[in-house]
């Protein structure tokens, strides 16, 4: 039985501009990610550089505006000035985070020129973990400074007589986790913030900094960790971080096809938050939200199964580390959290997808082999190809079905967004089992509307796979969409993600 959903499209229901940092991504100095990923001076498509240029079309093709980078966890035991000068000459390190070898090969300015191929602007973040304010310092001085210093002068002895021009930067990374080297309470890690963000404008009044809220909503010390944090910074940074990771447990499909509605709850909890503390300042400034890791990932091992203990003497280089396979499923929630974000488009001013290449990514290579889009490819390539400038909400009346944590969710999830060409809608069906009908009410939005593209990504076999052997097993393929008399109605098979634009 196919069940009815119903909602109006309304450009007046208006939820914010959408800020295209919100499609960006992170690029980490993690396992086959750079090296074997992006970066391969051996492979036959290789460029000049090194890069690959079949990567450098995949990622051109998904679309990403902001890539963050150097970490993540592997920040916190950088040391930037490693990444720099001749590459002969650098040094060989142990990253403590990942347990491997860094050989510094790629640094900031072999990534920068890795930017500018695909189109992407940099996003950085500052050690810290084991480092600080000085260190924080000195590599923005190296970095955007245009006037002549000893270090500046180091940046053009490098090759690079123009300032990089960076101007989003991250305070460290999720340093309320255990895990992290030099990871500090609230209270020490506001303090250290604060300073390094104050010293940080003097040099460049205008940068956007992004202060470290939780790394999890889970985490047990999530919303006073939030609160103490802010408390501290809050006339000093533009953005608090998010972070969130989502995966099945247990073969539960359908509890994991709620996962968006944790990621709404997140925001939701961080906004109150934020807003409460510009409530006991008198402010009537907005923190935003940089949600700068987001994505699907297998973190938690079947039971029964451990991970193998690290060796003293075993550091290895570009070893292949959480290199998920995604299938059909997955996508389908993975698209559902796209849609969750630009519903928040009025707070979450920038998200990262975690990450782009051979680590939990979109995007897979083989050494000296080919590349290939993975399932969660296509619903990011998608979106920000269509996503117009303003989101729009969707006041969606559809079946629910019962989630042991969220209680009644609904089945179908959607978001639009509207500019000057068309209009473009995101939905998701997340029942197990049922297919469902969506008829939106689309005289708002004028007559001889049509829909000019469509793309669902379902299958028969929902845990369907793209592998090296078989890179196009799942595809996107055309929706069932068609408008008559002022009504948009869509078929949605059980366990799909649509997208259509309308003009």
């Amino acid at each position: 039985m196919t069940d009815i959903a119903r909602t109006h499209l309304d450009p007046r229901f208006a939820i914010g501009d959408i800020d295209r940092r919100i499609f960006g991504g992170f690029v980490e100095h993690l396992g086959r990610h750079i090296y074997d990923g992006i970066y391969e001076p051996g492979h036959p498509s290789a460029d000049a550089d090194g890069f690959r240029t079949d990567v450098i079309e995949l990622v051109q093709e998904l679309g990403v505006t902001t890539i963050r980078y150097p970490g993540g966890n592997f920040v916190s035991g950088y040391r930037w000035e490693d990444g720099v000068g001749p590459v002969s000459e650098r040094p060989r390190r142990l990253d403590l985070a990942w347990h491997s070898t860094e050989t510094n090969e790629v640094g900031l300015h072999e990534f920068s020129s890795w930017l500018e191929k695909i189109g992407s602007d940099l996003m950085l973040a500052v050690n810290l973990g084991t480092r600080g304010t000085q260190e924080a310092l000195d590599l923005l001085e190296y970095a955007n400074l245009p006037v002549q210093t000893a270090l500046t002068d180091q940046r053009v002895a490098n090759g690079r007589a123009e300032p990089f021009g960076v101007q989003m930067w991250c305070l460290g990374n999720e340093m309320d986790g255990f895990w992290q080297l030099g990871h500090r309470n609230a209270e020490d890690y506001g303090k250290l913030a604060s300073r390094t963000a104050k010293a940080m404008r003097m040099l460049d009044p205008e940068l956007q900094l992004v202060v470290c809220g939780s790394s999890s909503r889970a985490m047990p010390t999530f919303g006073s960790w939030e609160r103490t944090v802010l408390e501290h910074t809050f006339a000093d940074v533009d953005f608090i971080s998010c972070h969130a990771y989502y995966q099945e447990h247990d073969g539960k499909a359908q509890e994991f096809l709620a996962s968006a509605v944790d990621m709404s709850r997140f925001i939701d909890s961080v906004v109150a938050t934020a807003d409460h503390v510009a409530a006991m300042r008198d402010s009537t400034k907005r923190m935003m939200i940089s949600f700068d890791e987001w994505n699907i990932w297998y973190l938690h091992l079947p039971e029964g199964v451990e991970a193998p203990a690290p060796q003293l003497d075993d550091w290895p280089l570009a070893s292949r580390l959480l290199e998920e396979k995604y299938h059909v499923l997955d996508a389908v929630v993975f698209g559902d959290l796209l849609i969750t974000l630009l519903q928040h488009a009025d707070r979450v001013r920038s998200a990262s997808l975690a990450q782009l290449v051979n680590v939990i990514a979109p995007i897979m290579t083989e050494p000296g082999g080919g590349a290939w889009r993975q399932t969660t490819f296509f619903p990011f390539s998608i979106t920000s190809r269509l996503a117009g400038r303003h989101a729009v909400r969707l006041a969606i009346e559809s079946p629910t079905f019962t989630s042991e944590r969220f209680g009644e969710v609904g089945t179908i999830n959607g978001v639009a967004t509207v500019d000057d060409d068309g209009t473009s809608v995101f939905l998701v069906n997340r029942s197990l089992s049922d297919p469902q009908v969506l008829e939106i009410d689309v005289t708002a939005l004028g007559s001889g509307l049509s829909v000019r593209e469509s793309h669902l990504i379902a299958d028969d076999d929902i845990y369907a796979a793209n592998t090296l052997e078989d890179p196009e097993r799942v595809a996107p393929r055309p929706a069932e969409a068609t408008i008559a008399d002022g009504v948009l109605r869509v078929t949605m098979p059980a366990v799909s993600w649509v997208a259509l634009r309308l003009g």
